[in-house]
C-alpha cells in the first residue's frame, strides 16, 4: 500500500487492513480514530463496572459494542477477546467474567496510545 507509508506500524491495529477499509482516506481515518479515542474509555469503564458487579446482561451489551468498535478499526485480537467476554456473559456464569475481562484488558493495553500515535500522524 503506497498510501500506508508515513504511518507507524503498531502491534494492535492491522494498519494495512484499516487503510484499505477507509480507502486510504486520511480524513476519514482521522475522524474514526478521534471518535474511538473519545468513546472507548467510556465503554471500557462501563464494562469494568459491569464485570465488577457481575452484571452479565450489561457485560454482554457493552462487550458487543466494544467488539464492533474494535472490528471496525481492524483491532482483531482485542475484538476476539471482547467477543469471548460477550459469550461468557451470555453463558450465564458471572464467575467467569473476571478472567475473560482480564484477557480483554490485556489485549487493549496500549491501544489508546497507539491510536493517538496514528491520530497525530494523520493530522493535517
Amino acid at each position: 500500500m503506497a498510501e500506508a507509508k508515513g504511518l507507524s506500524t503498531g502491534t494492535s491495529v492491522n494498519l494495512p487492513e484499516l487503510l484499505d477499509r477507509v480507502d486510504n482516506d486520511r480524513e476519514l481515518l482521522r475522524d474514526l480514530l478521534s471518535i474511538f479515542t473519545e468513546e472507548f474509555p467510556r465503554h471500557f469503564c462501563a464494562l469494568q463496572e459491569a464485570v465488577a458487579g457481575q452484571d452479565a446482561k450489561r457485560v454482554a451489551v457493552v462487550s458487543h459494542t466494544l467488539k464492533g468498535m474494535l472490528l471496525n478499526l481492524a483491532v482483531t485480537k482485542a475484538a476476539g477477546s471482547a467477543g469471548q467476554l460477550e459469550l461468557q456473559a451470555q453463558g450465564g456464569d458471572p464467575s467467569l467474567l473476571q478472567a475473560a475481562f482480564a484477557a480483554f484488558e490485556h489485549d487493549v493495553s496500549g491501544l489508546l496510545p497507539e491510536m493517538a500515535t496514528y491520530l497525530a500522524e494523520v493530522q493535517p
